[in-house]
Formats: structure tokens, sequence, C-alpha cells
């Protein structure tokens, strides 16, 4: 399933495709948690959609898709000029496998089962040769939030002590502030899809994470209630 194009931004916005949703989902949420603008398709066909809207930074490009592979879809937008660069995911390791996709126009290759941290800092290199680098801070309302530290820090400069998932769930409601998030759409980014929880676990948490903020009328930032929906982050000061 594919998604939409994401809006311009000065982050680097990577391109996932692979047709393993699972893989694709939690590769996608942790790139996003690394502060990555982030699309995803699940066929090639599917990829040359969004390519044709806007240009990305890196493809994460698996070898095994249905239809048209990988080695062939890179070989074909080299051909078309395409400029990213791009790392292939695959479960083939022998040597003529890697070969082949380097003279596919790869620029690094991972074979599965990868290891997650070892993935993201292959990522972070490839970005980094590409002139650009993920913000890992956000500021909102005089606080930050520091992504590669998973620090959040008060106007003063004062610790907020979080949680794992109260960290998760602020670092979310700040990547699509101005949205009306659903619960459901929270549940499944922050708790995941394979967890079984109360939608209104939401609201609680949401509320901890105010009281925890500090949060009054007089803030530079609010978590708005969205009656029969979920909630909508707004920041009126960095």
């Amino acid at each position: 399933m594919t998604s939409s194009p994401p809006p311009p931004s000065t982050r680097p916005a990577i391109l996932i495709v692979e047709d393993d949703a699972h893989l694709r989902i939690g590769l996608r949420d942790n790139l996003l948690d690394e502060g990555y603008v982030v699309a995803e398709a699940s066929n090639t066909r599917e990829a040359e959609g969004l390519l044709a809207q806007r240009p990305y930074d890196l493809l994460i490009l698996d070898v095994m898709l249905p239809g048209e592979d990988g080695y062939a879809f890179c070989r074909r937008l080299r051909a078309q000029g395409l400029k990213s660069l791009v790392m292939m995911l695959t479960a083939r390791s022998l040597e003529d496998d890697i070969v082949r996709g380097f003279e596919a126009g790869a620029q690094d290759y991972l074979t599965k089962p990868y290891r997650l941290r070892e993935l993201l800092a292959r990522v972070g290199a490839l970005v980094r040769r590409a002139g650009v680098t993920p913000a890992q801070v956000v500021t909102f309302g005089g606080y930050s939030l520091d992504q590669g530290r998973r620090t959040v820090s008060t106007p003063d400069a004062s610790n907020v002590d979080l949680t794992r998932t109260e960290f998760d769930l602020l670092a979310f409601l700040l990547r699509h502030r101005e949205r009306a998030l659903p619960r459901g759409e929270i549940l499944d980014a922050v708790w995941g899809r394979d967890v079984v929880v109360d939608p209104r676990t939401v609201d609680n948490f949401v509320s901890n994470l105010k009281k925890k903020l500090g949060w009054t009328s007089t803030s530079g930032f609010t978590i708005h209630t969205i009656r029969g929906v979920g909630y909508r982050m707004e920041v009126s000061s960095p």
C-alpha cells in the first residue's frame, strides 16, 4: 500500500519500497523517530508514482518485490536519470548477488535479517553523503525534544522525566502538529499495530504528558482534544 508523498521539508526524505507490510511499517516508524521524512510503497509501480511527485534523498529498496524486482527497478531508474542514493535490502547474501546490486546502481546493500542499529547507522551515513542531515532537536513553546538523546527539556533547561511511551507519543504529536490525529492512528504509531490497547489509554497518556510538561493556558503549545476523533497538537512559538 502506497503512502501520500510527504510535503517539502529541509529534512532528508526517504522512500521505502518493501512488499512485506510488517517490515515496511516497522522500518517507517523507526526512520520517523530518527527525524526523517518517510514515504512507503509496496511495489515498484507505487514507488514510481511517488517518485514522479517529489525527489527523495534515499531509496530503501527490497530486492524481492512482486513483478519487477529491485535490481531491474534500480537499473531502470538510473537509466532515467535518478540521482537518489539507493540502499538494497535482501535475504540474498552471495557475493554475486551483492555485486549485482552495486552494478544495478545501488550505493549500499544490506542482507536480511538486518540489525536495526546497523541499518540506521548506514542510512545516516548515506544521507550525510547526500548532503542532508535529520533534524534531531525539535523546539516547541520553549521546550526542546532531542530525538537522538531521547530527552525533553523545559524552557529553563530542566529535564522532563518521560517514560519511553510518553516520549514516543510527544514525538509523534510534534511530527504531525496541526493535524487531527485519530486515537487509532496514534495507537498504531506509538504502541504498535500488534498491541491490543484500549483507545482511551491515549487519553490517560496525553493527560500525564501535559502534567509532566507543566502545561498551562499560557504555554506556547497545546494538545487539543478533538471530540470523537483524537488529538491535535498546535505550537504557537518555537
